[in-house]
């Protein structure tokens, strides 16, 4: 079966593919050859993620996965959230958007965080929704070189490294993407099975 996976990030891609099972060929927005930059307008992760599943399945026909993550910080009032992707302006800069972060949180002792994805899968003209979250703090300095995004400032709640400095094995296991991909993927198994 043939699913695309509504993204042109492919570290996300990558991040995903050792999760999906093998009779699902996982292909990304780059390789149906959609190079359309799908606006997300809406003011929910759910809502973001369901514009973007919903362009894919009625603009090309395929079934199609989307998700949405925002990072959720407790003394910023949920800031980033929705816009955490383009914290500092529109050009989706990870270093900027996490010098914002930084700054913005230089006064602050609560430094509690979250991060929460959902997926919008849209499969035989129904759309399923998963999500899931990982808490966890923003520490003071970017300390790593995996991962993508906030990565290097956030460090999940039991572990002294951030994301950034776990390995994929440990991340892929614990991160708000892997919970709801996991939910994602139990799903689409139990439909494969029937």
């Amino acid at each position: 079966m043939k699913l695309v996976f509504a993204t042109h990030n492919p570290n996300k891609l990558k991040e995903i593919q050792q999760l999906v099972p093998s009779y699902i060929e996982l292909v990304s927005l780059d390789m149906i050859g959609c190079m359309t930059d799908i606006p997300e307008t809406a003011t929910t992760l759910e809502g973001n993620a369901r514009i973007k599943a919903d362009f894919i399945t009625n603009t090309y026909q395929l079934p199609c996965f989307a998700d949405d993550t925002g990072l959720i910080v407790d003394s910023l009032n949920g800031e980033p959230g929705v816009y955490s992707a383009r914290y500092a302006g529109a050009e989706n800069d990870s270093n900027a958007n996490m010098d914002k972060l930084l700054a913005n949180l230089s006064d602050k002792q609560n430094r509690n965080a979250y991060f929460n994805t959902v997926i919008a899968l849209n499969l035989n003209g129904k759309t399923h929704i998963f999500d899931g979250s990982i808490h966890g703090e923003i520490i003071e300095t970017k300390k790593g070189d995996n991962g993508f995004g906030y990565d290097p400032i956030f460090q999940p709640k039991g572990y002294k490294k951030t994301f950034a400095q776990l390995p994929l094995s440990i991340k892929n296991k614990i991160s708000h993407r892997a919970l709801a991909f996991k939910k994602l993927i139990t799903y689409l198994n139990s439909t494969h099975d029937k």
